[in-house]
C-alpha cells in the first residue's frame, strides 16, 4: 500500500499541468488576456509536437542513464525545479501583458519538455517494479488516482480560492496564485515520490546500456513501433487523446456558454470528476479480470462518449431543463460522472496494455526499453491531445463565439455550432479508437506465458546455458 500511494503520489504533477493545459489555459489567454483562441490553440499544438519529438530523446536517456541510483531517480530529483519555474512564468506573463505568440510557444515547450522528464522516468518504473498483469494495473490506477487528485484539488482552488471574486474564471488576478501554488506542489510530487520509491529502485542497473545517440533514440523509437502490438496500441490512443484533448478543452466553453452553470454549481464539478475517478478505481480491477485489458479500454471508451453527450443531445432536442437551473445542473453532473469514469477506465486500461508489450520487445530482442515505450506513447499522446486542442480551437472560431462572451447572452446558432462540433467529433474519435484498442493481441494468458518463457531464458543464461 506504501507503494501504491508513492506511485500514485508521483502523478499528481502531471494531474497539475494537464489540468492547467486542459481546463485553464485557452480559456486563461483567450478570454482574459484577449489573445485569438485560434492562435493560442495553435501556440498549444505546436508547443505538444515539439516535446513530442523530444520525448523519444528523453526516453531514451532514461533508458540508458547508468548511475548507482538506477535509471530514473537521477531525473526525477533534477527536473522538478526548473519545471515549477517555468509553471509560474506561464500564468504570469511578464509585465502584466498577453505574450506574443512565439513566447507563449516557448514556455509552453519549455513546461511540457520538463514535465516529461519528470514523467517518463516516473511511469517507466512500473513495468520495472513488477511484471504481474494484476499488479501493473494496480499501480496505474493509483497513479490515475493521483493524477486526478492533483488536477481536481487545483480545480476546486481555482473555483474556491484563486478565482473566487465575482469575475470568477475571468479574474485575471488569480492566475498568479494558481501558478504558484501549482508549481510548488508540482515539485513536492515528484521529488517526494522519488525519495518514496529510492531504496527500491536505487541500484546499478543489471547491464551498462550502449552510449546515447540522437540517432539511437529515434532508431529504438521506430523499433518500438515496429512491434504489431504498439502499432495497434498506437492507432487507438491517437484517437483516444485527441478525444480527451477535446474533451478537456472544451469543457469550460460548454459549462459557461451552454449549459450556463453558476459559480455555485461550478463548485461541485471537481466532486463530480473525482466521483468519476472513484467509479474507475473500484470497477477497473473487476472489469479486467471479466474482459481483459483491451476490451475494457473499448468498451469505456464508446459507452462513456455517448453517454457524455446525452445532455446536449436533449439540449437540442428542447428536451432537457433550461440551463442553469438547479434541475439541468443535477442531470448533467448524474450524466459526467458516468462518462468520466468510463473514459478513465479506458485510459488508464490502455496505458497498462503498454507495459506488457515491454516483455514482447524483450522477447524479441533481448533488451528491455520502458522509457522507449512509454515515450512513444507519449509521442502519441501529445501530437493527439494537441490536436484535440487545435481541433476546439477550431469549433470555437468557426461559432464565432466573442472573446468578451457572456454566459447567457450567446445567440442559439452559436451554441448549436459548438455542440454539433464538439458532440460530432468526439463520437467519431470514439468509434475510431474502441475498434482498434480492442483488437490489442496480447492477452493475460498470452503475456503468464510469455513472463514463464523469459524467466526460464534468464534462468539458462545465469547457468552458462545459450541453447
Amino acid at each position: 500500500m506504501r507503494l501504491k500511494l508513492i506511485q500514485g503520489f508521483g502523478a499528481v504533477a502531471f494531474g497539475v499541468k494537464d489540468n492547467g493545459f486542459s481546463f485553464f489555459l485557452l480559456i486563461f489567454y483567450n478570454q482574459v488576456l484577449g489573445m485569438d483562441a485560434s492562435l493560442v490553440s495553435l501556440a498549444l499544438l505546436i508547443a505538444l509536437l515539439v516535446d513530442a519529438v523530444i520525448d523519444p530523446i528523453l526516453g531514451n536517456l532514461s533508458d540508458r542513464t547508468y548511475t548507482k541510483w538506477g535509471r530514473r531517480l537521477p531525473w526525477l530529483y533534477a527536473a522538478p525545479i526548473p519545471l515549477a519555474f517555468a509553471w509560474v512564468i506561464m500564468w504570469s506573463p511578464p509585465a502584466g501583458e498577453p505574450p506574443s505568440f512565439g513566447g507563449l510557444v516557448a514556455i509552453a515547450i519549455a513546461v511540457r519538455v520538463l514535465l516529461s522528464a519528470c514523467e517518463v522516468p516516473s511511469v517507466s518504473l512500473v513495468p520495472e517494479i513488477t511484471a504481474d498483469y494484476d499488479e501493473r494495473t494496480t499501480l496505474f490506477r493509483y497513479r490515475a488516482m493521483g493524477g486526478w487528485i492533483g488536477g481536481l484539488g487545483m480545480m476546486v482552488l481555482a473555483y474556491t480560492v484563486f478565482m473566487a471574486g465575482p469575475e470568477g474564471l475571468l479574474q485575471r488576478e488569480g492566475y498568479a496564485a494558481f501558478g504558484v501554488f501549482g508549481a510548488v506542489l508540482m515539485a513536492v510530487s515528484v521529488m517526494g515520490s522519488a525519495l518514496g520509491q529510492h531504496r527500491l529502485v536505487a541500484r546499478l542497473p543489471a547491464v551498462k546500456p550502449a552510449p546515447f545517440t540522437i540517432k539511437g533514440a529515434f532508431a529504438e523509437i521506430r523499433e518500438a513501433f515496429s512491434e504489431r502490438a504498439f502499432l495497434i496500441f498506437a492507432v487507438g490512443g491517437l484517437a483516444a487523446y485527441v478525444h480527451q484533448g477535446l474533451n478537456f478543452s472544451m469543457t469550460n466553453y460548454l459549462n459557461l456558454f451552454v449549459l450556463q452553470l453558476t459559480r455555485a454549481q461550478l463548485m461541485f464539478f471537481p466532486l463530480v470528476l473525482f466521483g468519476g475517478v472513484l467509479l474507475m478505481f473500484v470497477t477497473i480491477g473487476p472489469l479486467h479480470a471479466r474482459l481483459g485489458k483491451a476490451k475494457a479500454a473499448g468498451l469505456g471508451m464508446i459507452l462513456g462518449t455517448a453517454t457524455g453527450i446525452v445532455p446536449y443531445t436533449l439540449l437540442l432536442t428542447g428536451l432537457w431543463p433550461t440551463p442553469g437551473s438547479t434541475l439541468s445542473a443535477v442531470l448533467f453532473f448524474a450524466f459526467a460522472m458516468i462518462a468520466i469514469g468510463l473514459g478513465i477506465i479506458s485510459l488508464v486500461s490502455a496505458t497498462s496494455m503498454i507495459a506488457e508489450i515491454v516483455e514482447a520487445f524483450e522477447e524479441r530482442t533481448g533488451r528491455r526499453a520502458e522509457g522507449s515505450f512509454y515515450s512513444g506513447n507519449w509521442l502519441v499522446q501529445k501530437c493527439a491531445t494537441g490536436a484535440g486542442i487545435f481541433l476546439s480551437g477550431q469549433i470555437i472560431a468557426l461559432s464565432e463565439l466573442a472573446s468578451d462572451a457572456t454566459p447567457g447572452e450567446v445567440p442559439q446558432e452559436v451554441l448549436t455550432t459548438l455542440i454539433f462540433g464538439y458532440g460530432g467529433s468526439m463520437l467519431a474519435l470514439a468509434v475510431v479508437s474502441a475498434w482498434w484498442l480492442a483488437r490489442f493481441p496480447i492477452s493475460r494468458a498470452e503475456h503468464e506465458a510469455r513472463i514463464a518463457r523469459l524467466a526460464e531464458r534468464r534462468a539458462r543464461a545465469a547457468r552458462g546455458i545459450t541453447a
